[in-house]
């Protein structure tokens, strides 16, 4: 499976963006779809998740009530609705596929929030 996160930019404290990650490859096994974010000098760090065939989702507290994780699997895409951005959200965000057990990286997408 192959991961493709796009979607970054350069927004405003308080804006909004819209992460995306297009799956591509065969799809059958994977059970979770998530992202997770990496910011200069820190460790990576989990987001958010959501099952691959169900709606049970899971966040970070840091950005829980901010940030909403869905996917279209008719077009094998997940989403990351990222709102009421804040500095610290600025990072490089990865998004991950856990299929069989084992995860799947992306190229990260960067988000740089001014203030």
């Amino acid at each position: 499976v192959q991961l493709q996160a796009f979607g970054g930019g350069l927004v405003q404290a308080g804006g909004s963006l819209r992460l995306s990650c297009a799956v591509s490859g065969s799809t059958f096994g994977i059970q979770v779809v998530g992202w997770f974010r990496q910011a200069p000098g820190k460790e990576r760090e989990f987001v958010a998740s959501i099952r691959w065939n169900s709606d049970s989702t899971s966040y970070a507290d840091s950005v829980k009530g901010r940030f909403t994780i869905s996917r279209d699997n008719a077009k094998n895409t997940v989403y990351l609705q990222v709102n009421s951005l804040k500095p610290e959200d600025a990072a490089v965000y990865y998004c991950i596929a856990d299929k069989w057990g084992t995860r799947h990286w992306g190229q990260g997408t960067q988000v740089t929030v001014s203030s």
